[in-house]
């Protein structure tokens, strides 16, 4: 990734001037799930709302000559879906079927191809229903995330609020493995290698389990305020011996070293308000962004090291405004210039 451009580039147009940096198209819901596609120049956004019925939008978006007219919603290609989907993915093999994950109640596989984007496309297609409830349960335990495994793309790992993180294999569409994770609610799942995954807890924790050995785990993290929880992980697919994580009701943006488990390497202290959202940038190892109630978006570039970040921090290389809380930020895998941002009902795609 070419070093990010100074902070002015995306922060300093006047008020009533557009951006070039960053386009936006509005959604007629709140929006708090986001994933880009891997294939396509397409991003998936879902609704939150307190409500059985909820939507999934696919926007369209132009990486090469960006244009406001260009990031939109493609109402042939929308679906509803039910309960706000707390988290959306795409199949991260370009080549493989392709398929877009949410979650909410249960896990779901949804048919969108996406080589027409054309007001007559097909319309995306339910594909799986993945839940583990009880033969005797008419409910399942809602899924607070999720994450699809990159180099063994079968499966699928969930996280839930009944304590566990169940491994599925969506080409059998059974469940592979499932671990009693936490203590408490998991709150965030993701995968490192093949067979090794972390997750982030209600506990305060975040623990690694390689399913070699499921009996165990690492804890590598735990909140320094006693049952404070931790709400989001991401871990560097660039360079797997750091994650990042959020804790609840904290601005602090919490840099972890696997080989060092305990204690941080780096805490980011930049945002005034919590910190709800954060990811790595795709093809770089030392950068990531993260998102919070401040409405700012900051990108960091952690030193060579990442435990030489001094004790008063470092400064972010770039902030955007956004003017308005953020709760969400994905950084496009296959397009590395962009990221998008939600806020409110609108969705913001910024280049980086």
């Amino acid at each position: 990734m070419d070093h990010p451009k100074p902070p002015s580039s995306a922060a300093s147009a006047a008020p009533d001037t557009p951006n070039p940096h960053a386009f936006t198209c509005e959604l007629p819901h709140s929006i708090y799930a986001l994933a880009f596609s891997p294939s396509a120049p397409v991003l998936a956004s879902g609704s939150f709302l307190e409500d059985l019925h909820n939507r999934v939008s696919l926007l369209s978006f132009d990486p090469v000559r960006p244009s406001a007219a260009s990031f939109r919603a493609l109402p042939a290609l929308s679906f509803d879906h039910p309960y706000p989907p707390t988290k959306l993915q795409f199949n991260p093999r370009a080549a493989a079927p392709p398929l877009l994950a949410s979650s909410s109640d249960a896990l779901r596989l949804w048919l969108t191809p996406l080589d027409d984007l054309s007001a007559s496309a097909p319309a995306p297609e339910l594909r799986s229903v993945l839940d583990n409830r009880k033969a005797a349960s008419e409910f399942c335990a809602p899924l607070t995330s999720f994450d699809w495994n990159e180099a063994e793309p079968r499966r699928i790992g969930t996280a839930s609020i009944d304590t566990t993180c169940t491994v599925w294999d969506i080409d059998r569409g059974v469940v592979e493995t499932q671990l009693i994770a936490h203590d408490k609610a998991v709150h965030d799942i993701a995968w490192g290698e093949a067979g090794v995954f972390a997750s982030v807890s209600a506990d305060g924790s975040v623990r690694v389990f390689d399913l070699r050995d499921k009996e165990h785990s690492t804890i590598v993290y735990e909140s320094p305020r006693p049952d404070t929880p931790l709400l989001r992980l991401a871990w560097n697919r660039s360079d797997l011996r750091y994650m990042a994580a959020l804790l609840m009701d904290s601005s602090a943006v919490v840099v972890l070293d696997i080989r060092a488990p305990g204690v941080p390497v780096a805490e980011l202290h930049r945002h005034r308000a919590c910190a709800n959202a954060v990811a790595w940038a795709p093809q770089a190892t030392r950068h990531l962004c993260s998102a919070g109630d401040d409405g700012q978006a900051l990108i960091w570039e952690l030193p060579e090291t990442a435990a030489a970040v001094p004790a008063e921090g470092i400064d972010p290389v770039l902030v955007y405004d956004a003017g308005a809380e953020i709760n969400q930020l994905q950084w496009a895998a296959a397009h590395p210039d962009w990221m998008a941002i939600a806020f409110e009902n609108k969705v913001q795609l910024l280049r980086v």
